[in-house]
């Protein structure tokens, strides 16, 4: 295993979880592919990838490529004479490239395929209330996420925790789930599996599309757990979103946690229930959404009762949707 030569393709902090354990494994990566430096934060400073910072401290070759299809791009990657390619988190590569490796192309997606293909594994998995979830490592083939699947493993899903709990914790087990796959298919005791073989007569896969704007807008007429979820789904980043309204005044809010309330009580979906000092809870279809952290627009992150000692909230309603 340790003789192969790899080569890695990822960009963002997820991907080097899995970087850093082929290199805790003694794994021979001959060659990194990243996204090109690009401007970041306030100051628009150029800023290098998470993976592309890390393996240039590592010493490992980086390549930045604009273009996949590239000639020079293509014949530098040849160059590099890799058994096998690794995949985590990157861009949908073009046939030229995922074709190369004699061992294939390998992806790592954060959760169980064929469930939960796309760009948003993790956000849609805990939006849609899933008590688990999972990492899979598959051969990239000509569509996404529908390659032949290699190794899967289970992870519950904790009722408490957000998206970038759940991120954190895949990032660590599908790093190691990557390293055990390198290790089987060099010693041949792994046969791929086609998806379908993971699947029920009548089942229908759930997809992962990339999060939208609108995905992050509270519709208060939903009941309290469906929206408990979508608060935590997309916590903290990008947070679901909500508006308070006095007169012709909106302020945009986001909701960072929260907790469902079932009620008996029936009250207008978008009532605001608050004492003004230390709880906000905000009315929906079958009881009522406690709101624990708050962020205003361009405002920093705080607890409710840090955000109702600068707020007369009864002077205030929520937008419904």
């Amino acid at each position: 295993m340790k003789n192969l030569r790899i080569v890695f393709m990822g960009t963002p902090e997820f991907a080097v979880a899995t970087l850093g354990s082929l290199l805790m494994n003694g794994l021979n990566v001959v060659g990194v592919v990243t996204a090109p430096d690009k401007p970041a934060g306030r100051g628009k400073k150029i800023t290098k990838s998470a993976v592309g910072e890390f393996a240039e401290f590592h010493t490992i070759p980086v390549m930045q490529p604009e273009n996949l299809k590239d000639e020079d791009f293509i014949r530098s990657l040849q160059n590099l004479k890799a058994d096998i390619f690794i995949v985590v988190a990157f861009r949908m590569l073009p046939e030229v490239v995922w074709k190369m490796p004699p061992m294939g192309t390998i992806n790592l997606h954060a959760s169980l395929l064929p469930d939960y293909r796309g760009a948003a594994p993790i956000n849609r998995a805990i939006m849609n209330g899933e008590s688990v979830t999972g990492v899979t490592t598959f051969l990239i083939d000509d569509k996404i996420d529908t390659g032949r699947i290699l190794l899967r493993q289970v992870i519950p899903i904790f009722s408490f925790e957000n998206a970038g709990d759940l991120h954190d914790r895949l990032m660590k087990y599908g790093a190691r789930l990557v390293t055990d796959t390198i290790s089987a298919l060099a010693e041949k005791r792994l046969e791929p599996r086609l998806q379908s073989d993971f699947m029920k007569p009548g089942d229908i896969i759930k997809t992962a599309p990339k999060i939208l704007p609108a995905d992050c807008i509270i519709d208060w007429n939903n009941d309290a757990v469906k929206i408990h979820n979508q608060i935590r789904g997309l916590a903290p980043y990008p947070g679901a979103k909500s508006f308070l309204k006095k007169g012709a005044e909106t302020i945009t809010f986001k909701v960072l946690e929260s907790q469902p309330v079932m009620t008996s009580r029936k009250l207008k979906p978008g009532s605001i229930i608050s004492d003004g000092k230390s709880f906000l809870k905000v009315a929906c279809l079958n009881g009522a959404v406690d709101v624990l952290n708050i962020q205003l627009e361009g405002k920093k992150r705080m607890y409710v009762d840090e955000f109702l000692r600068g707020y007369r909230i009864n002077n205030y309603s929520v937008a419904v949707n």
